[in-house]
């Protein structure tokens, strides 16, 4: 109400976004969520007492959000059902909003060609194409709280492909993108990027992408590791392509910031948000350099359903394999802690995938010609002692110091993490070499005993700002 009114401080003050998506969520429940989730008595009485008074100060389209076919609120019930927006891209938005906000889905083309429309947001106040924070935000929010079907994550995952043009093709035998989720880690250890290290040194190559920082965790990510031990971030895909190429490297990371610029626009109207988007799964499906040789992605997940979401995407990526895994903290990183008796759903370190038989693509081949697969990794089924996981609680100095002693060949809950890791993909996702997966531990163990992964992480930092 305060900040309705304007007579709150600007940093106390609710933004438009969160107006957005904290009503998109109510008209939601409201209209399309189960009797035992729709308001509380509470709620009900709370908005009763001060939506009227609400209704004299809030934006046309906040009070549309709100109400939009004057069926809910009672007072100022006409707003809603006659808003249309301003220009034609708010238009579009409203039209589609309408459907969402009554718990419907949108087609394929409809939601790419909405993104592409008000993509990207290019002014402070995250307003593009005449399109309000206040109406973006609740399309984002409404979206996963209908739980997006499958078209409308291919929408969300393939509508800029084609921003910067073809991707580049890395003259590479086997190329794995990883899709850590963005917003990072905030307490265990987060090992990928020691990972890729590991992999590169028997001609795995690995690319990762993601950003600096992304809400809601705003945790530790490869892009704050790299910057802190001086690696350039901000490589063009082509000079992502030439790292990967380098044998003295063989492995490169990617910002959204320059992959998908239209994405990463979004950034800051998704820390208003906080809750997920259904970007938060789509963007870790992404291909955005392409391989001579074979193709797979790996991406991790936290919330039952979505590993089947995730792989829905790799195949229509066209991959030849594809792994998802309930690493700690829905990340990538499988454990060797035991599992605790209380945990639910899906335990930590559940895989699940599919790898072709052949060379063929995921595309390409029918489902005889392709492997699916899903187990829990048990790390001491393949000799693996039990330990806590290391802490790092926010910290990059602590996650780099932890990688680059294991990659020192300092034995312990990090070195053992980072092979556990290297090896049950390379096996999982049929590497060469990694039939066998005793035989896949062992050569990730003798890339770190040797010394040679460690040098690819000093040689990735001192060539990522050589290359052109």
């Amino acid at each position: 109400m305060l900040s309705a009114r304007g007579e709150l401080k600007k940093e106390e003050e609710v933004s438009k976004a969160q107006l957005g998506a904290f009503f998109a969520a109510m008209t939601i429940r409201a209209n399309a969520f189960p009797e035992a989730t729709q308001w509380s008595e509470g709620e009900r009485r709370a908005m009763n007492v001060f939506w009227p008074h609400l209704a004299r100060v809030l934006p046309p389209d906040v009070i549309f959000i709100a109400d939009p076919e004057g069926s809910i609120m009672g007072v100022g019930s006409s707003v809603g059902p006659q808003f249309v927006g301003n220009g034609t891209s708010e238009m579009r938005l409203v039209g589609a909003l309408r459907e969402v906000l009554a718990g419907g889905h949108l087609g394929y083309e409809e939601v790419q060609g909405l993104l592409k429309e008000v993509l990207p947001l290019t002014s402070d106040d995250s307003k593009s194409a005449g399109v309000s924070e206040s109406l973006l935000s609740a399309f984002l929010i409404g979206q996963r709280m209908n739980r997006e079907t499958d078209r409308e994550l291919k929408a969300y995952c393939l509508a800029f492909d084609d921003e910067l043009g073809p991707a580049p093709v890395a003259n590479v035998r086997s190329l794995t993108h990883y899709g850590e989720p963005y917003d990072g880690n905030t307490r265990y250890f987060r090992s990928t990027l020691f990972v890729a290290a590991v992999r590169s040194c028997y001609g795995e190559s690995s690319l990762l992408h993601g950003v600096e920082w992304m809400p809601p965790k705003g945790g530790v990510t490869e892009e704050q590791m790299l910057k802190f031990m001086g690696a350039k971030t901000n490589l063009s895909l082509l000079q992502a392509q030439k790292l990967l190429e380098d044998e003295e490297v063989g492995f490169a990371y990617v910002s959204l910031r320059e992959a998908h610029p239209s994405l990463y626009s979004l950034v800051g109207l998704r820390e208003h948000i906080k809750k997920r988007p259904p970007l938060a799964t789509t963007e870790k499906v992404q291909r955005f350099i392409r391989a001579r040789g074979r193709e797979s992605i790996v991406a991790g997940f936290y919330h039952e359903g979505y590993e089947e979401a995730l792989l829905m995407l790799m195949k229509r990526r066209g991959v030849h394999s594809g792994l998802v895994v309930k690493g700690e903290e829905g990340a990538l990183s499988m454990t060797t802690r035991l599992r605790t008796a209380t945990s639910k759903g899906l335990p930590v370190n559940y895989c699940s995938g599919f790898r072709s038989l052949s060379m063929e693509s995921a595309c390409q081949v029918d489902g005889v010609s392709r492997h699916s697969f899903n187990l829990e990794v048990n790390a001491m089924d393949y000799g693996f002692e039990p330990t806590d996981t290391p802490r790092t609680d926010r910290s990059v100095s602590k996650n780099i110091e932890l990688g680059l002693a294991a990659l020192h060949g300092q034995k312990g809950p990090a070195y053992d993490r980072i092979v556990l890791n290297a090896g049950i993909a390379d096996h999982l996702l049929g590497c060469e070499g990694a039939e066998d997966v005793s035989s896949a531990f062992d050569r990730a163990r003798e890339a770190i005993d040797s010394g040679r992964a460690l040098k690819k992480v000093f040689n990735y930092i001192k060539i990522s700002h050589k290359v052109k």
